[in-house]
């Protein structure tokens, strides 16, 4: 017995000294290096799209165009980097050079660059003065270089290798630091060429001699991450539109990928197995082009787009790049500028006051029950620290105990990365009214994951990891209540003439009139969809029902529904055709490129009315096309005898894409048709988004 106790007394004495210098977790899998780690914590930062295209109206240029036409009047890099502070981002990365070639900076290693444009008589540098404004403000610089070059006459062969080559050193070695290069996937085709004007292509894997691009940046730029499809540091989402799948891996097996890499789905959920750190970047841009066109000015992107694409690229363990396209004064557009500084209200108040730390936290395994990994370190606002398990635990939940019952609706986990991406599977539950319900089940968590649920009065909130690569390492869990998202309601009606309200938060109460009265909270609350077939405005608020802050009344005017309209003539059985008459101003019918005698169309309004005007939406597509400029409007009784209402012009339509409203003399008819006298462009397609009528003196 005495032998048995002196063997379980050191047995405690030596699990205790192991205790006191408890190892943490060995590593699991790839790990991210230090410059990776870094750009994690940037989280949030611009892309500055300005070049030759901007003033040519373009996406790609063809890199003919003439470096005169480079000339902004107003260019101001601070008003740029002041935007991206205020907005709350972190750094700018420019595009140096896009694929026409022209550089921003003076280099010696071609004619097509700023030095021979008339901006500044050929002595200005737009990457120098980002450069210094970046510093002023305290932004990180990165630089985007186009690979591929269509203005270059020596594109395709060795010698361009050795241009490319250099304005990288020019770029690496004359701006200062860089937390970014950035390459693009889009590589060989037509192009200008010096004036040869034809289509080169090149092997995107060898041509550039990637091997020796990335040990330069590494010389000159050891701190800096490189992007492209493959890396090496940083990879793109495979989207264009701001945002990560669900399930998204840091890993990925890297050797596989190449700029272009045509399997460019699996980059938005990363590699399970991956063989390499290489985490995500998700890119989009604000408007629906890359570049400025005035086209686009009323489709800057709405506050709950840019809402949902920071939960989507932060809350999904990517970094958050958004494009601002600086305009041809050369200067971040005012409607930008007011959606960017909505985005960080909104967000700002929706993390406004974190509820864990203030709480009881407890964990179902501590490893070696060390209070070095205990569970309090998850929630203590330090991400060097962080709650581990025991070795083989690879299943543990950690639980927020709240001193009474409190609102949440959005948690965020970290897991601590330099030791790996590990958790593969979780679940969000919450005790309310001393039962349990499962808030959300998901899969990867990685540097930052945050999930959003309607708002729930818990007392104890449990994170159950489900599935892990190896020991659990959560650095950090943080508990909100977002307050309800009050935006100014969307109001749109159907072609069966059913009116929808729509706000994006369903904790939000709308109310609704249909008789030209601001409505109020005493009025008809909005339970769902209602028929308007005949003229009427309806007007709605949203309000927020804890506090009764409302937005201002919105109003939208509605004139005859559409439900028993159709195309006559030779068009009645195209089925697509009732696109242009679908309500939906961003679906569109157009003729075939073959059918250019097409250029009218005839609709039967299923009785006859008197009208006093029409309505025409110019086709919304990122590449419009067909757009009538010119018109004819004709109304008729039978089909047969028709009275020119009104002819004229759609003024700058094409600058300006918003639905084109026209009045006339009121005219009684069946039957009308719309007539393009002339095209943008003299297209031979006609193309047609929405086509409406008044009756009314609206």
């Amino acid at each position: 017995m005495i032998r048995k106790a002196h063997i379980l007394t050191l047995s405690l004495i030596l699990l205790l000294m192991a205790c006191q210098t408890v190892e943490p977790p060995k590593p699991v899998g790839p790990t991210p290096s230090q410059r990776q780690m870094d750009w994690h914590e940037l989280q949030y930062y611009a892309f500055i799209h300005f070049n030759m295209n901007t003033f040519t109206n373009m996406e790609w240029g063809t890199g003919g165009e003439s470096v005169d036409l480079f000339n902004p009047t107003q260019l101001d890099t601070r008003q740029w980097a002041k935007v991206a502070k205020e907005a709350g981002m972190k750094g700018i990365i420019l595009t140096a050079k896009h694929h026409d070639g022209f550089c921003l900076w003076p280099t010696k290693t071609t004619e097509h660059s700023v030095k021979n444009s008339p901006w500044k008589d050929g002595k200005g540098d737009v990457v120098q003065e980002l450069a210094d404004a970046c510093k002023e403000y305290g932004l990180k610089l990165g630089l985007y270089l186009s690979p591929w070059d269509r203005n270059n006459e020596h594109y395709g062969q060795p010698e361009y290798v050795e241009i490319f080559h250099e304005q990288l050193r020019e770029l690496l070695t004359n701006y200062g630091e860089l937390f970014e290069v950035w390459f693009d996937g889009a590589n060989g085709g037509s192009g200008y060429y010096g004036g040869a004007n034809k289509t080169r292509k090149i092997d995107n894997k060898t041509y550039y001699e990637w091997e020796k691009t990335t040990e330069m940046i590494r010389e000159l730029q050891p701190n800096a991450v490189i992007f492209s499809d493959g890396g090496p540091d940083i990879r793109w989402v495979g989207n264009e539109e701001g945002w990560a799948n669900e399930t998204n891996w840091s890993v990925m097996r890297r050797d596989e990928i190449h700029p272009g890499w045509p399997r460019y789905v699996e980059l938005r959920s990363g590699h399970e197995d991956g063989t390499h750190w290489l985490p995500a970047e998700v890119n989009t841009s604000i408007r629906p082009g890359w570049y400025y066109h005035p086209g686009e000015d009323h489709q800057v992107k709405t506050l709950p787009r840019l809402v949902r694409t920071y939960y989507e690229s932060i809350g999904r363990n990517g970094n958050f790049l958004l494009n601002l396209p600086v305009d041809d004064r050369g200067l971040v557009h005012e409607t930008d500028v007011q959606q960017l500084m909505a985005l960080k209200t909104q967000i700002d108040k929706d993390f406004a006051q974190e509820l864990a730390q203030e709480s009881i936290v407890e964990a179902s395994n501590v490893r070696c029950n060390s209070s070095t990994f205990n569970a309090e370190k998850a929630i203590d606002g330090n991400f060097d620290t962080y709650w581990a398990t025991d070795d083989g635990t690879t299943q543990a939940s950690i639980t927020i105990r709240f001193d009474e019952p409190t609102k949440v609706n959005r948690i965020l986990l970290q897991e601590y990365i330099p030791l790996g991406q590990r958790i593969k599977k979780f679940k969000v539950s919450a005790e309310v009214d001393g039962t349990w319900q499962v808030l959300d089940e998901q899969t990867t968590v990685g540097y930052k994951r945050i999930l959003r649920f309607e708002t729930v009065t818990a007392s104890q909130v449990k994170v159950d990891i489900l599935d892990a690569k190896g020991p659990i390492t959560l650095s950090t869990l943080e508990l909100y209540n977002a307050p309800p998202f009050l935006v100014d309601p969307k109001i749109t009606r159907n072609r069966e003439g059913m009116v929808s309200i729509e706000v994006p938060d369903d904790e939000v109460d709308l109310y609704v009139t249909t008789n030209g009265d601001d409505p109020t909270t005493a009025s008809q609350k909005y339970e769902g969809p209602f028929p308007v077939l005949t003229p009427a405005t309806v007007k709605a608020i949203a309000v927020n029902p804890n506090n009764g802050q409302q937005t201002q009344a919105v109003s939208q005017y509605f004139d005859l529904a559409k439900k028993d309209w159709k195309v006559v003539g030779a068009l009645e059985n195209n089925a697509d055709v009732v696109k242009l008459m679908d309500e939906d101003p961003y679906t569109f019918w157009a003729t075939d490129k073959d059918a250019s005698d097409i250029n009218e169309i005839t609709i039967d309004l299923g009785a006859s009315h008197t009208l006093t005007g029409f309505s025409y939406w110019p086709i919304q597509e990122r590449y419009p096309f067909g757009m009538i400029t010119k018109y004819e409007f004709l109304v008729s009784p039978d089909n047969r005898t028709w009275k020119s209402a009104t002819k004229g012009e759609f003024g700058n339509v094409f600058n300006n894409r918003i639905e084109q409203k026209v009045k006339f003399e009121p005219v009684s008819g069946r039957y009308i048709k719309l007539r393009a006298l002339e095209k943008h462009n003299g297209d031979t397609r006609t193309s047609f988004a929405e086509i409406g009528v008044f009756t009314t003196n609206q």
